[in-house]
């Protein structure tokens, strides 16, 4: 199950969604250092970060997956936003400073193909922040919010898939302590229960963070990918069916 465009919109603009995304905030924070004039790329839904951690940067774009639809970002000003596919990026080699991914790896058809396109766009030393629901944790087994949708991933999970894709993982964070609840007084106690899970079952955390950095010493093999995907508008017509019979002599 993918989470659309929609339903993301409206989950971050509800009270449980608007906890969410300032629980993700703090913990991204304590592994984001500060890159001057950084060329910075959000992809997934990670508008509600990138209004955050890209003031400083020099340019910022948000890709949104195809099958995820798109929103136009910023609202004031030139758009930034792009609809794309994770597999197949519309960006030149080591073009990249840092790469944030949010409600997009748990969501990718080959997670290996999509770390390694994003290795080939990242700078030499370049960065990559990954936001996954966490396989232990409470917030994947519901389907009201966005974390409950997609492959969950474990720490030991996320460190073999970056170490394959030739990433050096390095700072881990955790957030989503609080339960996932729709009710309010439940959500009145969200930094009380933030803060006790921290300390006290950070291994049942909504969401595994990970700071991951571009490797160099080894070769990628290279492979030609046996087809690629061509997206065609649904209103276009798709032409007649052509005859199976030659010539007339």
């Amino acid at each position: 199950m993918i989470s659309d465009i929609v339903d993301l919109r409206n989950f971050y603009s509800s009270l449980l969604g608007r906890l969410a995304e300032r629980s993700i905030a703090m913990a991204l924070s304590s592994i984001w250092t500060g890159m001057p004039n950084e060329r910075l790329v959000g992809l997934g839904y990670v508008l509600p970060w990138l209004d955050r951690f890209g003031a400083d940067a020099d340019r910022v774009l948000a890709f949104m997956p195809a099958t995820q639809g798109a929103v136009n970002w910023p609202p004031a000003g030139p758009s930034a936003t792009a609809l794309v596919f994770d597999e197949e990026l519309p960006l030149f080699d080591s073009s990249i400073d840092r790469i944030l991914l949010v409600h997009a790896l748990e969501h990718a058809e080959n997670p290996h193909e999509t770390l390694k396109e994003l290795w080939r766009v990242l700078a030499p030393g370049g960065k990559l922040v990954i936001v996954a629901p966490n396989r232990r944790g409470v917030w994947a087994r519901f389907e009201h919010t966005p974390f409950g949708t997609g492959r969950p991933f474990s720490r030991s999970q996320l460190t073999e898939l970056l170490r394959e894709t030739n990433f050096t993982p390095g700072a881990w964070n955790d957030a989503l302590h609080f339960p996932p609840s729709r009710k309010r007084w439940v959500l009145r106690f969200y930094q009380l229960l933030e803060k006790a899970g921290r300390r006290f079952w950070p291994i049942f955390s909504g969401v595994i963070i990970v700071e991951a950095q571009k490797r160099l010493y080894q070769g990628l093999p290279v492979a030609q990918r046996v087809s690629r995907r061509v997206f065609v508008p649904v209103l276009t017509p798709q032409g007649a069916t052509r005859s199976l019979r030659g010539p007339a002599d």
